[in-house]
């Protein structure tokens, strides 16, 4: 009898050890946080990286001395920066990429508040899958939901910019010099545009950095909000 009880008493705390076990790899601390918790945490994400991180951009050199934006000339003008630079005109191309990066730093400062009100659009509908992601998923939600938009409100402004700070003149110049150079080919590119277009991506990539951070960061979680809501992350 003692043996069968004895067995008994072991057969049980080994099942509520393992009991234990299972119970302590569900996710902990999870009451309180709501799908409108988690998208208020998002937003405060991306908040913080318009603060720290997009809010650079609009400095002077924001854009030109940042190498993960800095916008270099569209493809089809890398032949004209190269033969420049071949016949001696170096300081002209670097002048030209140089107003390029300006007029983008001059329109992130007019846009950003723009940008600020898509942030607070953000649902809490896919707040879950969205930090439950991959580490850019809140940016790159912006991103998807945004972006059109966007694009009608920064491409006015970046060719206000272009013309503000002498691009229109100075591209003029070189091309009006290049396509004066024999046997090349005439070029003739959409500046606004592109310009426009990597600007859109300069700003997502360093809200995407601060993003990043925070996930990866705990000491990046400078609120109560982001500590919890990022906390559900990590146990994932």
């Amino acid at each position: 009898m003692k043996k069968l009880t004895l067995l008994i008493v072991v057969f049980q705390l080994t099942a509520c050890a393992e009991l234990q076990q299972v119970v302590s790899s569900f996710p902990q601390g999870d009451v309180g946080i709501s799908n409108a918790d988690i998208a208020a945490g998002l937003r405060q994400a991306l908040d913080n990286g318009i603060d720290k991180q997009v809010s650079k951009l609009t400095q002077t050199d924001g854009f030109y001395r940042n190498e993960l934006v800095k916008i270099l000339l569209p493809q089809e003008l890398q032949k004209v920066d190269r033969t420049l630079r071949d016949i001696g005109l170096g300081n002209l191309a670097d002048e030209g990429l140089k107003v390029l990066n300006r007029a983008a730093e001059d329109a992130v400062k007019e846009a950003t508040p723009i940008f600020v009100n898509a942030v607070k659009q953000i649902t809490f509908d896919d707040a879950r899958t969205i930090l439950l992601g991959a580490d850019n998923s809140a940016t790159q939600y912006l991103s998807n939901k945004t972006t059109n938009e966007l694009y009608g409100k920064f491409s006015p402004v970046i060719g206000n910019s272009l013309n503000k700070v002498g691009a229109t003149q100075v591209w003029n110049n070189i091309i009006t010099q290049y396509n004066a150079i024999p046997l090349t080919t005439n070029v003739n590119p959409d500046l606004t545009d592109y310009v426009t277009q990597e600007a859109l991506k300069g700003v997502f990539k360093m809200i995407a950095v601060e993003e990043k951070e925070i996930r990866s960061n705990f000491a990046s979680r400078t609120t109560d909000l982001l500590r919890r809501v990022f906390a559900l992350q990590d146990r994932n």
